[in-house]
C-alpha cells in the first residue's frame, strides 16, 4: 500500500470508504500544503517532514492521531463534541457527522506548534 487511494480501496464497507474519501478530500482542500503518505499501513499527513496527523479505521469509528499534546489540549472540546479519546487518538464514530471544525482546530494547532520542529515526532 503506497497511496491514500490504495488505503481507501482496502476499506470493505462502502459507507465507511465514502466517509474517509470525504475526510481526505477535505484535508486536501483545507490543508493543501500537507504531504500525505502511508506509514505503518496508515495514512498520515506531514508538514516539512514532521508528523501532523494520522488516521486509522476500526469497526465503530475512525481515529485521528495528532500526538498526545494535541489530544490533551483539546480534551474538553473533544468530549463536548461527543467523541472519546485516549492519550494519543480521538475516535470519530461512523454513525455521527464529522466535526470538521474541531478537526481543523487540532490540525492547525499542530502545524503552528510544530513549525520549528526538526524531527518527525515531538521530543
Amino acid at each position: 500500500m503506497e497511496t491514500i487511494s490504495d488505503y481507501l480501496a482496502k476499506i470493505d464497507n462502502p459507507e465507511q470508504r465514502a466517509q474517509m474519501e470525504d475526510v481526505f478530500k477535505w484535508m486536501k482542500e483545507e490543508f493543501p500544503d500537507l504531504k500525505s503518505k502511508i506509514a505503518w499501513n496508515q495514512p498520515m499527513f506531514t508538514d516539512h517532514d514532521t508528523f501532523i496527523i494520522g488516521f486509522s479505521i476500526a469497526k465503530n469509528n475512525f481515529a485521528v492521531s495528532p500526538e498526545a499534546v494535541v489530544v490533551a489540549r483539546f480534551s474538553e472540546a473533544i468530549k463536548a463534541a461527543g467523541y472519546t479519546h485516549t492519550a494519543n487518538l480521538v475516535r470519530f464514530p461512523w454513525d455521527k457527522p464529522v466535526n470538521y471544525d474541531l478537526l481543523k482546530e487540532m490540525i492547525a494547532f499542530n502545524i503552528a506548534d510544530k513549525a520549528d520542529c526538526e524531527t518527525f515526532w515531538r521530543k
